[in-house]
C-alpha cells in the first residue's frame, strides 16, 4: 500500500474518484496505485501531485540501488524546499492551518507576515481551537536581550521591538480563548517554526539575513527522531522557558 498516497488524499478530502477524473484514469486505476503500490505514469505522478499540492517525489520517491535503498527518515521527510519564505504559496499556509486537527504550533520574533498576509488568522485559529485544537503561539520578548541581538544583527535600527508589538496586536482576542495560549520567549532563534499537525514548515536564520529572505523547508513527520522531531522538540523546549502574554503588558 502506497501510505503517504492514501494519507494525503485523506488529509485533502480527495476520493479517488476525484483524483481519477483530475488525472482522466479509471478510478480502479487509483485504488491500484493506493492499495497495491502501483506506480503510476510520470505524466500521472505529476497530476497527482498537483491535484494534491506536494512533490510528486514524496509520493513516489525514485528507485535506488538496494546500497541505497537505506533511506533515512531525515531525507524522506522532506516534502519541498522554497527559496524563501515569499515564494510558500499563501495556498499553503490556509491549507495547513485549516486542515489542522491537534496541534498549530508557531515560534517566531515577530512574524508579521504570519497575520498580515491573512487578516482572518486570528479568527482562524480560534475556529483551530474551538474545534479542539491546542494553539501555541510564541513571540520574541520586544523587551528581551534576544530581540536586540537580533535587531542589531539585522542592522534595523531598534525597529524588531515596535513589529513584535504590532504583530501581537492581532493576536488580542486569543487571549482567554480555550485552547490558545500566546508567550514570549527570550531564546536565540536559529529558525522560525510553523507546525500544523504532522507537516512543518521550518525557516531557517541567516545572520544578518530577515527571516523572509532565508528559504522554507516544508517537512512531513514519518516516524520518531527524525528531522520533524528534532524541530518539535526544540519548539517544546522554547515554549517550557517563555512566558505567558497579556494585552495589558504592553
Amino acid at each position: 500500500m502506497n501510505e503517504r498516497l492514501r494519507t494525503v488524499m485523506l488529509q485533502r478530502k480527495v476520493t479517488p474518484e476525484k483524483l481519477a477524473a483530475s488525472c482522466h484514469v479509471d478510478v480502479k486505476t487509483v485504488e491500484r496505485w493506493i492499495s497495491l503500490g502501483r506506480q503510476p505514469l510520470r505524466r500521472h505522478q505529476w497530476a497527482v501531485a498537483e491535484q494534491l499540492g506536494v512533490d510528486a517525489s514524496y509520493l513516489w520517491p525514485p528507485e535506488e540501488d538496494d546500497e541505497e535503498q537505506a533511506q533515512t527518515t531525515e531525507q524522506t521527510e522532506l516534502v519541498a524546499a522554497f527559496p524563501n519564505r515569499a515564494s510558500v504559496p499563501q495556498k499553503t499556509w490556509v491549507r495547513l492551518l485549516k486542515s489542522a486537527q491537534e496541534h498549530i504550533d508557531v515560534l517566531v520574533f515577530s512574524g508579521t507576515f504570519f497575520a498580515q498576509t491573512n487578516p482572518r488568522v486570528a479568527a482562524m485559529l480560534a475556529e483551530r481551537a474551538d474545534a479542539g485544537v491546542r494553539v501555541r503561539l510564541c513571540f520574541g520578548d520586544p523587551s528581551g536581550k534576544a530581540v536586540a541581538v537580533r535587531d542589531e544583527e539585522e542592522g534595523i535600527g531598534g525597529t524588531l521591538s515596535a513589529k513584535i508589538r504590532a504583530s501581537l496586536t492581532y493576536y488580542r482576542k486569543l487571549i482567554g480563548t480555550p485552547g490558545c495560549e500566546v508567550r514570549l520567549h527570550d531564546t536565540t532563534l536559529y529558525s522560525s517554526l510553523f507546525r500544523f499537525d504532522d507537516a512543518l514548515l521550518v525557516n531557517p536564520h541567516v545572520w544578518g539575513q530577515p527571516a523572509s529572505a532565508n528559504p522554507v523547508f516544508e517537512l512531513r513527520r514519518l516516524g520518531d527522531d527524525g528531522w520533524f522531531d528534532h524541530y518539535a522538540g526544540s519548539f517544546d523546549a522554547v515554549w517550557e522557558t517563555a512566558k505567558p502574554w497579556s494585552p495589558e503588558s504592553m
